[in-house]
């Protein structure tokens, strides 16, 4: 088997920024070096539009692995270094393509590019003396330079010339961060950790808020949570999660017998929450996992009515997607397992058997004005709110007012 020698880490439309760009680079260059800092061996290096990790000796499939979850590269390719000269870039490629073990007719293309211009030998003359020892080297192979089954590509650099075949798909988007913070409205079910993951992709850094009813729910559920922000945390490194307490305020929604629009008057208080949480964190919008119509309270007129509640601009990034695409989604990072646990969250209770779902503005407005100690609940859920600091396989740092005290629980 092959043994490779560098990663090569593209970017993808984070090169479209002009002078944004530097940043955007920079950005997922340091998210490649904190994923880095478990294989010290690695070296990193850095050209324009591009990173080069250089294995020493570190198993190339195990890193492909983590750096594929870094947002803003788009692509990994295991890199094969040779001398650059022709007749070492020959044999090496010919080493490369027996590594694969052809054993029927395959397709094959050889794709060569001179980067450094001194290099006396052309991309196109370089294509044709390559290809050649290749192809009577492995009788299996036959030349399709349109839809090639393996594509060899060679590009030779004054410090050497990279063989690679294999291209990974990566987590694209944006870089962390770079493009502010937002609070996700975390629930424990299949579509929030997803949105998060997805506003995550967009360069947001996010911190969760879950609302608990405890004893309606158990301490199971509030678990369920904290190891999917766990999960979440893995593609970025640390997550801030807030609990909230909930019971007091839905024992009050629940006994002012409108039960019709129940779900409507929780998700708005949730929203005012979220936006006090926002505000006092620095953070410039709230994330939802909205499907529209999904469910009652994700209708375009419950929508359109839950979010008058705050000035906050509301991101949806699932808005337009199918429940199967979302449970694909959530398989693919990770959080599918661990939503489809059953512990009921606060969302699943005093669910009316027929819900509104086109709830009228001023109705739901008089409801509230008919609730005076609803204002003075929501300050209270706000002050009494838990924060926990998770990254990944660390101890969990739990605060409420006083100074953050380390758990003894890991993740």
């Amino acid at each position: 088997m092959l043994q490779y020698d560098m990663l090569l880490l593209r970017f993808g439309e984070i090169t479209v920024k002009g002078r944004n760009r530097n940043r955007f680079e920079k950005a997922a260059l340091a998210h490649v070096q904190d994923l880095l800092r478990a294989y010290p061996a690695t070296e990193i290096k850095k050209e324009y539009g591009r990173i080069y990790v250089v294995l020493n000796g570190e198993p190339a499939a195990k890193i492909i692995e983590v750096l594929r979850n870094v947002f803003g590269v788009t692509s990994i390719s295991p890199v094969k270094v040779a001398e650059p000269d022709i007749g070492e870039i020959t044999a090496q490629a010919i080493r490369f393509i027996e590594s694969l073990g052809i054993a029927r007719e395959t397709t094959f293309k050889l794709n060569a590019r001179r980067v450094w211009k001194k290099f006396p030998v052309s991309s196109q003359e370089m294509n044709q003396i390559v290809s050649s020892p290749i192809l009577k080297s492995c009788p299996h192979l036959k030349v399709d330079v349109r839809h090639p089954e393996i594509e060899l590509r060679i590009e030779v650099r004054e410090q050497g010339a990279y063989l690679y075949s294999e291209v990974v798909p990566a987590a694209g988007g944006f870089p962390r961060g770079t493009n502010g913070k937002a609070m996700l409205l975390l629930s424990g079910g299949i579509d929030s950790p997803v949105a998060g993951w997805a506003a995550m992709r967009r360069g947001l850094e996010i911190e969760c808020v879950h609302f608990h009813s405890y004893p309606f729910t158990s301490k199971k559920a509030e678990e369920k949570v904290i190891d999917l922000a766990q999960v979440l945390s893995g593609y970025y490194g640390q997550v801030k999660l807030h609990l909230v307490p909930f019971t007091e305020i839905q024992t009050t929604l629940a006994q002012g017998n409108h039960e019709n629009v129940m779900i409507t008057l929780m998700r708005r208080a949730m929203l005012r929450i979220a936006t006090s949480l926002a505000e006092r964190n620095g953070a410039l919008a709230l994330v939802t996992g909205d499907s529209l119509g999904q469910v009652a309270s994700q209708t375009l007129g419950s929508m359109n009515v839950i979010g008058r509640v705050t000035s906050l601009p509301i991101l949806r990034p699932l808005v337009t997607t199918d429940k199967e695409e979302i449970i694909g989604l959530a398989q693919q990072i990770g959080t599918y397992q661990l939503s489809i646990l059953p512990y009921e969250d606060c969302c699943t209770l005093f669910v009316p058997k027929s819900p509104s779902t086109n709830p009228n503005l001023h109705i739901i407005e008089k409801i509230e004005t008919s609730l005076p100690q609803l204002d003075e609940q929501i300050k209270e859920a706000v002050a009494n709110t838990e924060t926990i600091v998770i990254k990944p396989g660390e101890a969990v740092v739990r605060k409420t007012q006083g100074e953050p005290v380390v758990q003894d629980k890991w993740f």
